[in-house]
């Protein structure tokens, strides 16, 4: 008797031979996988356990099959990441690795260890790398630890002055109330139109290359996303003549800006000033003149019935009664636009690489699109309904989170678990190191989307997922960038394929955010979409559940 009937499985379930158990079984003509069977965490946080057959029904897409079998599950491919030390680094040998990549010099212990100290000369940082200690320092503590640290702040000053990024106190408060209202998901249908529009823009653009044509996929999400942010932010119209120039100049102040600040590790004070390299002063000075440019010709045409987020900050002080002057108004507009391109960018290059080396994930999001669409452009209506796009997109966050380490500097002394935080020192949270955790994630370092399926084994905690960060300084945002990159995904694999370029080696880059290298090369194959109809589809979402899943 084989497997199959053994268990009972019914007509069409694929079963692995009893010696592999890296397979996740599903019905062959089911466009996509049944969600994993749920399981609990046994003795802690920290244990878990798949079941290998259970017989219960299970329901995806509204497909209840019966008894499925689980091995170990799905993609066996593990994305590249630095090189981890296997001894303890000393502090200069931590420092020389920071300055090639911050994500280097980490040892293979910090992808276990939950709370560590550590010194470099004069300067005290704290790693808080579990749920609890990411809780407390971000959540239930976060009064004591709500300033960006020195490193962060004197590194995008020049670009974002006193924007959201980096202010705190009172003038945090005060803009937070300001802008979280302007992006907020309710806004969201303002915003997905000028999203899809601008995805089929590159979309019919890239229908006219010869096949086969490479790109640079890097250099085509960072304008497409660009273009989004810009026409929201600024109008369709004065967004779309300044996106490529907005691009050009954060390309290259992330390129020259420095990776480590010496003055903070050596504990000198934070107001000694920094240097900034020529070529980094004078992509700012770009930078902020196309934002003054911007700013300026929207006032000119400003009216009631503009739905720009920059109409709306020009409403805004009326409306709070604090007055936004034009230092503010281009602070913020900055911050959008950086937060808005720069990071959502970097997730969509990182997604199109991953899709390219996991063809079974890559045919499972085809099905899933050709069953939600039925060959029609994707709304936001579609959004909660494309499951496993954003269970991809989410996973892509994970592996490679767009901000990858978070640093607040401590305002008041305070105590973690008996250990003292004296005030001044540093408070590092690395979403590389959480996202990866050996005793957080089953298989941390795979490509596994199904995890962040329905049922499937996600985070532990939501304070072990935080790619927009969490508490009070989560990403104002969240919402608008999760969509657009749904969106985007499921526009562009409608009708393209993209593989990697025969002999590329992909290396991370990371100065401000997460890159993968300084270019992405990729070739354009068409594909031929399923000739299947739109099904019914589960039920979505509540629209008013946190789109991370944070309650």
């Amino acid at each position: 008797m084989n497997l199959q009937e053994k268990i009972g499985a019914p007509e069409g379930i694929r079963t692995p031979d009893p010696q592999i158990r890296s397979l996740v079984l599903y019905p062959a003509e089911l466009p996509a996988p049944v969600v994993p069977i749920h399981y609990r965490r046994v003795n802690s946080a920290f244990a878990s356990r798949y079941a290998d057959v259970a017989d219960r029904d299970v329901c995806y897409n509204n497909h209840r099959i019966k008894k499925r079998i689980w091995g170990d599950f799905l993609s066996e491919f593990v994305p590249p990441f630095p090189p981890r030390m296997t001894s303890a680094l000393s502090p200069w040998q931590r420092f020389k690795l920071w300055r090639k990549n911050i994500l280097a010099g980490w040892e293979e212990d910090a992808f276990e260890c939950e709370f560590e100290s550590m010194r470099f000369v004069n300067c005290r940082l704290f790693l808080c790398n579990s749920p609890d200690s990411v809780q407390f320092a971000f959540s239930s503590h976060n009064d004591s630890f709500e300033r960006k640290s020195a490193q962060f702040r004197h590194t995008l000053i020049p670009l974002v002055g006193d924007g959201l990024f980096v202010s705190d106190g009172a003038l945090w408060r005060q803009r937070r109330r300001i802008v979280s209202p302007i992006i907020h998901m309710s806004r969201l249908p303002d915003f997905a139109p000028v999203m899809v529009d601008t995805v089929l823009e590159t979309r019919e653009r890239w229908a006219k290359l010869p096949p086969g044509a490479e790109i640079d996929a890097l250099s085509e999400m960072a304008q497409l996303t660009a273009e989004i942010i810009c026409r929201t932010v600024f109008g369709r119209k004065l967004g779309h003549e300044h996106a490529a120039e907005v691009v050009a100049g954060f390309s290259d102040y992330q390129r020259h800006t420095m990776k480590v600040d010496l003055v903070t590790l050596l504990g000198l004070p934070d107001w000694l000033p920094r240097w900034y390299p020529r070529k980094a002063r004078q992509a700012v000075r770009r930078v902020l003149a196309v934002l003054d440019q911007l700013i300026e010709s929207c006032r000119l045409a400003h009216d009631s019935d503009d739905v720009s987020i920059i109409g709306r900050l020009f409403d805004a002080h009326e409306d709070s009664g604090a007055e936004l002057n034009q230092y503010a108004l281009r602070s913020e507009a900055a911050v959008l636009l950086m937060a808005g391109h720069e990071t959502t960018a970097n997730v969509l290059a990182w997604a199109w690489y991953l899709l390219s080396q996991a063809p079974n994930v890559e045919a499972r999001l085809h099905a899933e699109i050709d069953q939600v669409l039925g060959g029609r452009a994707p709304t936001l209506a579609d959004v909660p309904n494309l499951v496993y796009t954003r269970a991809i997109v989410e996973e892509t966050l994970r592996l490679y989170p767009p901000v990858p380490m978070l640093s607040r500097e401590t305002l008041t002394d305070e105590v973690y678990n008996g250990t003292p935080i004296p005030k001044g020192s540093i408070i590092v949270v690395s979403p590389w190191l959480l996202h990866r955790h050996k005793k957080l994630w089953r298989k941390p370092d795979h490509f596994i989307p199904e995890r962040f399926l329905p049922g499937g084994d996600g985070p532990v905690s939501k304070f072990a997922y935080i790619p927009f960060s969490i508490g009070p300084r989560i990403c104002a945002g969240l919402a608008f960038g999760l969509t657009e990159t749904i969106l985007t995904v499921a526009a562009l694999a409608q009708d393209f394929k993209l593989r990697l370029k025969p002999g590329h080696n992909v290396e991370m880059e990371c100065h401000l955010t997460l890159r993968p290298g300084e270019s992405l090369p990729m070739s354009l194959q068409r594909r031929t979409r399923s000739p299947s109809e739109t099904r019914d589809i589960a039920a979505a979402a509540p629209a008013a559940a946190c789109p991370v899943g944070h309650g």
